[in-house]
């Protein structure tokens, strides 16, 4: 059996979307799986440097690993009225050069708040000290992703949510990318498909099984929130618009690219679908 290692965060969403392979109930013929779990500016970097075959990636990074990586269509976690916010202590009055914690420079709420709020003074620390700096004084406000957006401390308030930053600088009504998956390159074709086939799979079961997988994860202490909040986190960023990328998911990503270049993040402009594993291969094989 080929072992094979997929690099995720550890956040709920991530969890829920993998574990269905983790428990058996999804599996691919030769392989056998293992997870492991990181911050998600750890995986950037882990992308960066090619560490894993499978990883988890913000989607503002891609443009930076396209040559090494290709972008899976599934596990894909995107804002539709909702995302990171921007937040800080309440009554607090923030001045133009205000000291933001940031969960890491390659991220997209990273990448969308430096084009906003250029004059910012931006610390970069991991995600889950992000809260507590802004309470202790150590930083003016912080960005909050993951399951922090819902369960944040009462003396901190929103002062901007990042969905209406992206809205603004997108000029439509399209979903926020924030992050998916990532596949190396260098795969045999016929295995790289058979992954992403599989991971879409395990994706579709964890949906159809959301109620036994989510007290499953509960009961087992894999997650750092309790029920009701996993209910409601998992309808932000692991519901069936997380299966496989939609024609709209497509175009959101590409304006999130666009304005990347635009605005110096990247060296060219990057259209998603150029970067796909072909598909079809295996259907033209199999003919």
């Amino acid at each position: 059996m080929k072992k094979t290692l997929i690099a995720h965060s550890p956040d709920a969403d991530d969890i829920f979307m993998y574990y269905a392979i983790k428990f058996g109930w999804v599996d691919m013929k030769d392989t056998a799986f293992d997870n492991i779990a990181k911050d998600i500016q750890t995986l950037n970097e882990d992308a960066l440097n090619g560490v894993y075959d499978i990883v988890a990636i913000s989607f503002a990074l891609y443009p930076h690993i396209k040559e090494e990586y290709a972008p899976l269509r599934t596990a894909v976690s995107f804002g539709e009225g909702y995302g990171p916010k921007l937040i800080k202590r309440k009554d607090a009055k923030l001045k133009k050069n205000f000291k933001v914690a940031l969960s890491g420079k390659d991220t997209t709420n990273a990448m969308l708040f430096r084009i906003a709020y250029p004059e910012a003074r931006i610390t970069y620390m991991n995600f889950l000290e992000i809260e507590q700096a802004v309470i202790d004084g150590t930083v003016h406000a912080g960005v909050l992703i993951h399951e922090s957006i819902l369960t944040y401390a009462d003396e901190l308030e929103v002062e901007r949510e990042m969905w209406d930053i992206w809205q603004e600088l997108a000029g439509e009504d399209l979903p926020l990318p924030l992050g998916g998956m990532a596949i190396r390159r260098s795969l045999p074709l016929n295995r790289a498909i058979a992954y992403e086939e599989t991971l879409t799979k395990a994706v579709q079961v964890a949906r159809d099984h959301k109620d036994r997988l989510s007290k499953m994860l509960i009961e087992r202490d894999l997650v750092r929130i309790d029920a009701p909040t996993l209910e409601k986190y998992l309808e932000l960023y692991a519901n069936d618009d997380s299966i496989t990328l939609s024609p709209l998911q497509y175009r959101a990503i590409n304006k999130l690219f666009e304005l990347g270049y635009k605005h110096g993040f990247y060296e060219q402009a990057v259209k998603i679908q150029d970067y796909l594993i072909p598909t079809e291969y295996s259907e033209l094989r199999d003919s």
